[in-house]
């Protein structure tokens, strides 16, 4: 099984509500920017799978549990892992946690669409993506 993919990240004052603990839809914001971050350190720019291919990944849905709550100013943790890839669609879980002291505070899972950008059908994902994603992903299905 290849490694998660990590991305770190801290709790800002406007991640929190007025008790200092995270807002509940802020850790799909926090899991959106590490999702980000694995296409971008796999070599692959959302910018330009757009212009130069003409299709984008969109959340088809997802799914969170969320386990205990962070605060303002913890350092974070999201551990992102490709579990399967198959023609249109790609599954994930991501785990949130806290950096200090290692605990798990939300689970997201997640499955992502490709679609192409003109009328929003569903599209293959490009061969180049696949082979990119390649050090992330666990299980493939063609």
């Amino acid at each position: 099984m290849n490694a998660p993919h990590v991305f770190r990240t801290r709790v800002y004052y406007e991640d929190t509500d007025a008790a200092g603990i995270v807002y509940y839809a802020n850790y799909l914001k926090f899991a959106e920017r590490a999702r980000t971050e694995i296409l971008r350190e796999a070599g692959i720019v959302q910018r330009e799978l757009a212009e130069e291919m003409g299709v984008a990944f969109a959340v088809r849905s997802v799914n969170v549990e969320y386990l205990r709550p962070a605060r303002l100013d913890d350092a974070l943790v999201v551990e992102s892992t490709i579990l399967e890839v198959a023609g249109a669609t790609a599954d994930g879980m991501q785990v949130v946690r806290r950096d200090a002291d290692g605990a798990e505070l939300a689970r997201v899972a997640v499955t992502l669409a490709c679609i192409k950008l003109a009328g929003g059908r569903p599209a293959r994902i490009p061969e180049s993506v696949r082979a990119a994603l390649s050090r992330h992903i666990v299980v493939t299905k063609t």
